[in-house]
């Protein structure tokens, strides 16, 4: 016989699995089609020989069908099922013929074909089980997670469903808080390992370096195998302190909105291989599923906390509510019974139906069936009880003073409430009672009388509230009860009245004469305050709102002048002089405040003495004096006056033992029509003393349409100042800073620039006074700082300086809010530099060095600007953390010029100083070769300047600068 080979492409399916299934149905099946004593044999076409006899065994299956040299033979089935080929031996005994082979063929196919068939099927099913099986466990987890369950037995449960379709008897679960850098085991099941977490506790990252759980986390993917295993994966060493190793351990971590935030782990010590790629997916899947879980029951906890409180608010609300209520209607109530009192003081007939209707009153407001009035006589030496009415003592005689409770009661003017115990201490008077309450009566501030209740039943008692209210009744019970005695000591007085009346008469006169002696001391008294009101506590000179008023009557004047048909000819214009005293404040600082008090006295009397008669000096606050200059015929006679005043301010005054000569900025204001009122004039007058203060002190200025421009100029550049911080037009310039030996850029200073609507580009120069004036440039500042910082976080080459005005360091927060922009916007702390001058290094010395080392101690260094211009401490220096110091551009200009060699002196020193500080220098202004070359060998070793970059809006790589 001749072999014969067929080929069945794909019609089987996958044959791998036709090989994974043969030995447990397929390959019984296909054997009982052959005849007896056949043998089968599946295998992978790769298993077959290779060299030699594979080329024999291909060149085989195009042959007939031949006998071997043992007398079989043999049928090969090939099955391509893309992943490679398998192969169906068949052994036979003896022959078949063509049409037994053919037949035995296609029932073989046949078979295999139902065989994969019912092998997919039931794959299928056990897939469908699976995911119903997930699917189930989900539904549970949602149901928990919105369950009113413990959070410890939620998590339970939870364990419970994650152990149905996983290995978990050892399973935990990890929360992280990546901003705190902190986690907390939430939950926490395992046989073999004793550690018992509190899920309250946060515990910090660092005190677990060697932890898988911790390395998971930071990988941020999941991981499975063994112990060691795990740990070679994620490179932590191993640590006894973290419990037991796992032969198998699976830990997937739970995220949330990109970031992770936890980690679920399940592991086994006993059965190795327990977990695969199949239980990695599932058990992520699942993880998910837990956070979603958590965040509901977080989100419920905290729902129901928000309840809880909203509900105490109410209650505490309500409570209140009730109680205004009540003490609302009992104010009421109270009310009523004084406007009964104040009734009953007219009404009533006499004195003892006074007293029985007051008696009514008072026990609507209280238990007052045993109550009594008790006054003083006329001579005060004995009680007498006008009313009373007691169920034990019908009747109270009076009596001598003694040491009863109603004679304390008069004696101290206080309310005294008391019980059986506390009576001991008094001297009894009739049947003891069980509680006692007495209040004071008053008539013009003396205690003339005592109203007392008293119980002698346990079941009734009295309060301090109680208390309150009789002694607030008591006041209008005094008032009626005056009242009501005076009515009664009128009816006598009338008669008296006749006998009386020469004897009143005179004591009117007296009256009347003592009367007219207070009017006149009223009166002066009057005058006095008038004159401390509309003059200067101090100097004794008119103040501002004197000033004011007759700055109203000249302008006034000066309007109807100037509108008149036909001016007078002896009416004439007026001027203001402002003068403000010229450094002031060193006189306060160097020999105290009383002193400069006798300075400005001194001043004051010098400028009365300088000025006309009828023109009037005011002082306006602090040094700042003004001149109201009337009737003047032209502005000629302002100036002249205002030189006079100058000249007498500037003669030597001795103060506190030395001799000082004062001086005064003076600004000079003429009226125009169109000033409409004194405020105006006086403004105007204070903007030109401005001036002359600019000019060089110890002059004047005249206000002019020049200053009125730049006024106007002032307030509209303040208003586009304000609108340009709101729109964010502030931009950054990078100048370079460059090493002066290799030309290469180390560094940028970041210079402001405002991009105005209207003016273009300006420059620090042209709004950073207006800015320091109002307090807007430090909001400028800021908002340049954050330009800066974004630009840094996106990567650049070396460091970003950035300039930082005095007022920053007057603020405790600058670091920290400087710190909290960088951390916000993820920058190199590193590479920011600050710059500051030497006026905020030693404005406040103490608070300067907390700043400064808080922005070290984060990698901000600081460079210290313009140095040798301002009056550095050099003794003190070295106690700041400074990295740099920068050479003004006065002396690197110096260097060339005629002043080469002091400034060469001056250079030369700072370096000597910055070595001798260990710190480097940087020289600013360097416009020419000359300059670049002298700062250098000098030992300037980098510089900035238009020579080597000029600012721009974008870092970027620069030409270098060929050495001359």
């Amino acid at each position: 016989m001749r072999h014969h080979t067929t080929s069945i492409a794909h019609a089987a399916g996958d044959p791998a699995a036709v090989q994974r299934e043969g030995g447990d149905g397929l390959l019984p099946m296909i054997n009982a089609t052959l005849p007896p004593g056949s043998r089968l044999h599946l295998r992978s076409r790769d298993s077959l020989p290779r060299g030699a006899d594979r080329a024999v065994h291909d060149a085989a299956r195009a042959l007939e069908w031949e006998e071997d040299a043992d007398g079989a033979h043999h049928i090969e089935l090939d099955w391509d099922g893309g992943q490679g080929q398998s192969v169906l031996v068949v052994e036979l005994p003896e022959a078949m013929t063509a049409a037994q082979r053919t037949a035995w063929m296609v029932l073989a196919t046949r078979t295999i074909e139902l065989h994969l068939a019912a092998t997919r099927a039931s794959s299928r099913v056990k897939e469908l089980e699976k995911s119903e099986q997930l699917q189930q466990a989900l539904y549970e987890i949602a149901d928990l997670a919105g369950s009113s369950l413990e959070l410890v037995d939620m998590l339970q449960r939870i364990h419970a469903v994650v152990a149905r379709l996983m290995y978990a008897e050892n399973f935990y679960i990890v929360l992280y808080d990546d901003a705190a850098q902190t986690y907390r085991f939430l939950y926490f099941a395992d046989q073999m390992d004793s550690f018992r977490p509190d899920p309250s506790v946060e515990i910090p990252v660092d005190s677990a370096p060697n932890s898988l759980t911790m390395a998971l986390i930071r990988l941020g993917e999941a991981v499975f195998g063994s112990s060691e295993h795990v740990r070679r994966r994620l490179g932590v060493s191993e640590d006894p302190n973290h419990g037991p190793d796992s032969a198998d351990w699976l830990g997937v971590t739970m995220r949330r909105d990109d970031r992770v935030c936890g980690a679920i782990v399940v592991q086994s010590y006993d059965r190795p291989d327990c977990y695969g790629v199949e239980e990695q997916a599932l058990l992520g899947f699942v993880a998910q599923h837990i956070l979603t879980a958590l965040d509901r029951y977080q989100a419920r906890e905290e729902l129901e906390r928000r309840v809880e409180e909203r509900t105490k608010a109410l209650q505490l609300s309500n409570r209140d509510l009730h109680s205004e209520i009540i003490e609302r209607q009992r104010a009421e109530k109270l009310q009523r019974a004084l406007y009964r009192i104040a009734e009953l003081s007219i009404s009533a007939g006499t004195l003892e139906i006074f007293y029985a209707q007051v008696h009514a009153v008072v026990n609507e407001l209280l238990d007052a069936r045993n109550f009594y009035i008790a006054l003083l006589s006329e001579d005060g030496a004995r009680l007498e009880f006008p009313y009373s009415i007691d169920e034990h003592d019908a009747h109270r005689a009076s009596r001598v003073l003694d040491s009863g409770m109603t004679e304390h009661v008069i004696e101290t003017g206080r309310a005294l409430l008391t019980d059986p115990h506390r009576m001991a201490g008094f001297r009894g008077h009739g049947t003891v009672a069980q509680c006692w309450l007495g209040v004071p009566l008053y008539r013009d501030n003396t205690v003339v009388g005592v109203i007392a209740v008293q119980s002698y039943s346990e079941d009734v008692t009295f309060t301090a509230r109680d208390q309150d209210l009789l002694n607030f009744v008591a006041n209008h019970i005094s008032i009626g009860l005056t009242r009501k005695q005076e009515q009664e000591r009128l009816v006598l007085a009338h008669a008296e009245l006749e006998q009386r009346v020469d004897s009143r008469t005179r004591e009117l006169a007296m009256a009347n004469a003592e009367l007219l002696e207070q009017i006149g001391e009223r009166m002066r008294a009057e005058q006095q305050l008038t004159h401390q009101a509309r003059h200067d506590e101090l100097t004794g000179l008119p103040n501002r709102s004197q000033l004011l008023d007759h700055m109203g009557v000249a302008v006034t004047k000066a309007q109807a002048n100037a509108h008149a048909v036909s001016p007078s000819e002896d009416s004439c214009g007026f001027a203001v002089l402002f003068l403000d005293l010229d450094r002031f404040k060193l006189i306060n600082d160097s020999v105290g405040h009383s002193a400069g008090d006798d300075l400005l006295v001194e001043a004051g009397r010098r400028i009365v003495a300088a000025v006309r008669d009828h023109d009037l000096v005011a002082r306006l606050g602090g040094d700042e004096f003004a001149v109201l200059v009337n009737d003047i015929e032209g502005l000629h006679v302002a100036k002249s006056l205002a030189q006079r005043v100058l000249h007498s301010l500037g003669q030597a005054y001795w103060i506190a033992g030395r001799e000082v000569f004062p001086s005064a900025s003076v600004g000079i204001a003429m009226w125009q029509p169109r000033y409409g009122s004194g405020t105006d004039l006086l403004r105007d007058a204070d903007a030109a003393m401005y001036r002359a203060k600019a000019s060089g002190r110890d002059r004047w200025a005249v206000f002019d349409e020049d200053m009125r421009e730049e006024a106007s100029r002032i307030l509209d550049l303040e208003a586009d100042l304000r609108r340009a911080i709101n729109g964010d037009n502030f931009i950054p310039y990078y100048q370079p800073i460059m090493s002066l030996d290799g030309h290469q850029v180390v560094g940028h200073e970041a210079l402001l620039r405002w991009r105005h609507p209207t003016r273009g580009l300006l420059a620090p120069g042209e709004f950073i006074g207006l800015g320091e004036d109002n307090g807007l440039i430090e909001e400028v500042d800021w908002l340049m700082y954050a330009q800066v910082i974004t630009r840094l976080s996106r990567g650049v080459d070396g460091y970003v300086s950035v300039n930082v005005s005095p007022r920053h360091f007057r603020s405790a927060d600058f670091a920290d809010r400087l710190m909290r922009l960088i951390h916000n916007a993820g920058a190199n702390p590193n590479q920011l530099r600050i710059e500051i001058t030497e006026v905020a290094l030693f404005d406040d010395i103490g608070r300067t060095l907390s700043t400064l080392h808080t922005l070290r101690s984060h990698g901000v260094l600081a460079q210290l600007d313009d140095f040798g211009t301002g009056y550095s401490a050099l003794s003190c220096l070295h106690r700041f953390p400074i990295e740099c110091l920068k050479i003004d551009r006065s002396f690197v200009a110096g260097l060339t010029g005629e002043k080469q060699a002091e400034s060469i002196a001056v250079v030369r020193a700072i370096q000597a100083l910055a070595g001798t500080l260990g710190i480097h220098t940087i020289g600013e202004g360097i416009e020419t070769e000359a300059q670049r070359d002298i700062l250098f060998e000098l030992g300037c070793e980098r510089g900035q300047g238009y020579l080597l970059g000029r600012p721009a809006p974008q870092m970027g790589q620069l030409e270098t600068v060929e050495s001359a």
